[in-house]
C-alpha cells in the first residue's frame, strides 16, 4: 500500500486532506511539526510526503532540505506564499510540486496521483488485499471478494475502501457521512446503516455472521479481517 506523510501545523487541513488520501486507498500518516516529520521519514518508508512551508518549529525549507540529503522521495509543498520567486524558491530547495493555499484538495489528490504514476508506484501499489476475502483495485476500482468480481454501488465501494484502509480505526456513523461525499445530503445518520446492510449482501458470506465488517455496538464500524 502507497505511504503517505502529511506535515502541516493546521490540524483541519490534515483532517480534510487525509480523509480524502484515505478514500483513495492510501495510508496516511500526519504530523503537525517540522521535528515530527524529520522523525517520521526517519522511522517509516514513505512513498510520497505532503509538506506545509510554514511550520511552529523547523520551517518546511529545512525539513525539503534535510530530507533531500538522504532521499529523493517525492515531496509536494503547501504554501500561503504565492508570489513567483517563492515558488521558485521552493522547486529549488528540491520540492517536486508547489500549492498554494487556499487549496482544492481534489486537485492535491491529482496531483498526489500524477507523481506517484511518474514515479511508478500506482501499478506497483494500486492492490488492496487481504487474504482470498477481499481485493480492491484502486485503479480499475474492481472488487473481488472470494475471488469474484463482485458490483458495488458508488456509496458502498467507499464505504469497504474508507474501512480497509483504516482497518484499526472503529468508524461512527457520522464519521462515515462526512467523508463520503463533501456537502452529503442525507443527514440522517441512520443512512450509514442502509448502506451497510446493502454491501453485507454482496461481501459477506453469511451477512448474519458478519466477519468483514464489524459492528462495534453504541459506537459504528470497523474492518474485521487481519492479515
Amino acid at each position: 500500500m502507497i505511504k503517505i506523510l502529511v506535515v502541516d501545523d493546521e490540524q483541519k487541513i490534515c483532517e480534510f486532506v487525509k480523509a480524502y488520501l484515505d478514500r483513495e486507498g492510501y495510508e496516511v500518516t500526519v504530523v503537525y511539526n517540522g521535528k515530527s516529520a524529520i522523525e517520521s521519514f526517519e522511522d517509516a518508508d514513505y512513498d510520497l510526503i505532503i509538506l506545509d512551508r510554514m511550520l511552529p518549529d523547523i520551517s518546511g525549507e529545512k525539513v525539503c532540505k534535510q530530507i533531500r540529503q538522504k532521499s529523493e522521495i517525492p515531496i509536494i509543498m503547501l504554501t500561503a506564499k504565492i508570489e513567483d520567486e517563492d515558488r521558485i524558491e521552493g522547486f529549488t530547495l528540491g520540492c517536486d510540486d508547489y500549492l498554494c493555499k487556499p487549496f482544492n484538495v481534489r486537485e492535491l489528490v491529482l496531483r498526489v496521483k500524477a507523481i506517484l504514476k511518474r514515479n511508478n508506484k500506482l501499478s506497483d501499489n494500486n492492490i488492496i488485499k487481504f487474504g482470498n476475502e477481499v481485493e480492491i483495485d484502486t485503479l480499475s476500482y474492481d472488487v473481488r471478494i472470494r475471488n469474484k468480481l463482485v458490483s458495488l454501488t458508488n456509496t458502498e465501494y467507499k464505504i469497504l475502501l474508507m474501512l480497509i484502509s483504516n482497518p484499526h480505526k472503529v468508524f461512527t456513523r457520522i464519521e462515515i457521512l462526512e467523508q463520503l461525499e463533501e456537502g452529503y445530503y442525507e443527514k440522517d445518520d441512520r443512512a450509514v446503516d442502509n448502506h451497510i446492510k446493502n454491501l453485507r449482501q454482496k461481501i459477506e458470506e453469511n451477512p448474519k455472521d458478519c466477519k468483514i465488517i464489524q459492528t462495534v455496538y453504541g459506537i459504528g464500524y470497523k474492518f474485521g479481517l487481519k492479515k
